[in-house]
């Protein structure tokens, strides 16, 4: 017999989320954020980094934005098999959740309805992004990670031929973060996507970041991978802001999928040092 979950009960969540995820800094991204401070040479670098973490605590003691750019509400969720709504559909509740969250905590509304012809905000933050997935059982599980247009507007994607191998994907990824420069508000976490078809490298890429940072890859190939570009990337100098320093990127999380043997997609997403997210189960 199905669960059956309010819709109303997943609004309220979903819009605790878009408070919680504006304005509190997750444990893990604070931890990163003190261990790379105390790495970084460059004092420009040591700098931000005091910047950053005193932003952070500032906006968890009164509840303010991280960052005036509160971006776009992507969502992944995992959605039970035995769970039933009530009413309306998961993408309303989700939508209706981050109109009221972004309303009443006065997070700035970033989306607009058209992306070329009629560039018009929505006044909403809506419509989210959802990526659905459906899991065992009868539970739902959310994660909301904002994503801001300085961060976003530095993805790549490249379908590299398989004969490029290790090596063409290492000299992609790196390149993509060096020449973003200070764009993406460096220090990055970079989320980068390998396999499948080119949509799904771009979703795997952005789910990368989800990652607890300091949790490698379980494959040891692939953690081997991760760092290996981290330790290119860093090498390079970029440094906080693109200014010059030795941390150029926080950390770098791969996930991999099955490809055609005709291709090796690669993709990447990378983050702020503000790496906002966070999660409910309902």
């Amino acid at each position: 017999m199905a669960r059956i979950l309010s819709f109303d009960a997943i609004v309220a969540a979903t819009a605790e989320l878009c408070r919680k995820a504006a304005t509190e800094l997750p444990d893990d991204v604070l931890a990163c954020l003190k261990a790379c401070a105390a790495r970084e040479t460059n004092e420009n670098g040591k700098e931000f980094f005091r910047q950053y973490l005193e932003n952070a605590q500032i906006a968890r003691e009164t509840a303010m934005p991280l960052c005036q750019d509160t971006g776009f509400a992507v969502y992944f969720v995992e959605y039970g098999e035995e769970l039933q709504l009530d009413h309306g559909t998961i993408y309303e509740a989700i939508d209706a959740g981050t109109e009221k969250g972004y309303r009443e905590n006065f997070l700035r509304k970033s989306i607009d309805a058209d992306p070329l012809f009629h560039r018009v905000n929505t006044g909403t933050n809506t419509p989210a992004i959802v990526h659905l997935e459906i899991v065992k059982g009868d539970q739902l599980h959310i994660t909301l990670a904002p994503k801001g247009g300085g961060s976003e507007n530095m993805s790549q994607l490249k379908m590299l031929k398989p004969a490029d191998g290790r090596q063409g994907v290492v000299d992609f990824v790196v390149s993509s973060v060096v020449n973003a420069g200070g764009n993406p508000c460096p220090p990055t976490i970079v989320g980068v996507g390998i396999g499948g078809t080119a949509e799904k490298a771009m979703y795997l890429a952005k789910k990368a970041l989800l990652r607890p940072l300091g949790q490698r890859h379980a494959d040891p190939d692939y953690a081997q991978l991760e760092a290996e570009i981290l330790e290119r990337i860093n090498c390079e100098g970029s440094g906080p802001q693109g200014l010059g320093g030795c941390v150029t990127s926080l950390a770098v999380h791969i996930n991999a999928f099955p490809c055609h043997l005709a291709s090796l997609p690669v993709a990447v997403n990378l983050n702020c040092h503000a790496a906002r997210h966070a999660e409910v189960t309902l």
